[in-house]
């Protein structure tokens, strides 16, 4: 079971530390409210008693407030603080399209490159979906690569470019990062790191109904990535951008095909 840790005012007659199991979005929490206190010294008291009966309680994984910065008193009592990566590689078409509007630039003629070390699902997903929705993708990628071209050709008419050299990565409007990288410059106008759970997520919309149930002190990334990891939302009711989530129209290329430079051209195979 998973812990949701929130601050609380302090009221007469109330315990400092008080935990229930309560529903959030069909899924059972475990609800931890600790009563605030102006001096850290006790504040970390209270934290750590609360995660020590946790612990006891059998949880190990915990969403904590928004800007949280005790996770090291969680650590101490092998508790882990939910994780965000794969949130954010299964909205990075959706963070791409909200980072270009934000920066005012287009968003179908955009050149959006995407590197990364292994081809994974959720790299095939994520070049597939930026394919369908911008005219020039670049994808640098050490094997794999040629299949998945050869795959979105034949089923979509889009390709890629692979195999792009460094400066046309670092001319791409749009840079998408699995795996760190420090050969770039990452100066590009929108960069997306992730594997960097630092980098501040972009505003999250999610469906009215679900959007209400939601505490306001938690803290939202984390929170959301937890109830996906539980089942609770899908993937399309989590929207990067402003306004209310919902179900995305079937996907369409942005234009006629536009066949890029293979990389089988180019080794000769």
């Amino acid at each position: 079971m998973v812990a949701l840790l929130l601050w609380k005012d302090p009221q007469k007659g109330q315990k400092r530390i008080q935990i229930e199991e309560r529903p959030l979005l069909r899924t059972r929490f475990l609800w931890v409210e600790i009563a605030r206190s102006p001096h850290p010294a006790v504040r970390r008291r209270r934290l750590l008693a609360a995660a020590r009966r946790l612990r006891k309680l059998g949880v190990a994984q915990v969403v904590p407030p928004a800007d949280f910065s005790h996770g090291a008193v969680l650590e101490k009592c092998g508790l882990r603080i939910t994780g965000t990566l794969a949130l954010r590689r299964s909205l990075a078409a959706d963070w791409v399209r909200a980072g270009l509007e934000a920066e005012r630039l287009p968003v179908a003629g955009a050149r959006v490159a995407v590197t990364a070390s292994v081809l994974t699902g959720e790299v095939v997903r994520t070049v597939t979906e930026l394919c369908l929705r911008h005219r020039y993708v670049l994808l640098d990628l050490p094997y794999g690569g040629e299949d998945l071209c050869r795959q979105l050709r034949r089923e979509y008419g889009v390709s890629l470019l692979l195999g792009p050299s460094r400066e046309q990565l670092e001319g791409a409007e749009a840079l998408v990062l699995f795996d760190l990288r420090r050969d770039l410059s990452m100066a590009n106008p929108v960069v997306l790191r992730l594997y960097d759970e630092t980098q501040p997520l972009p505003a999250l919309s999610l469906p009215p109904e679900a959007e209400a149930a939601l505490p306001e002190e938690a803290d939202r990334g984390r929170l959301l990535a937890a109830l996906r990891e539980a089942g609770c939302l899908r993937r399309e009711d989590v929207t990067a951008g402003v306004g209310p989530a919902k179900s995305p129209e079937p996907l369409q290329p942005v234009s006629a095909p536009v066949w890029a430079r293979p990389l089988w051209k180019k080794t000769g195979l």
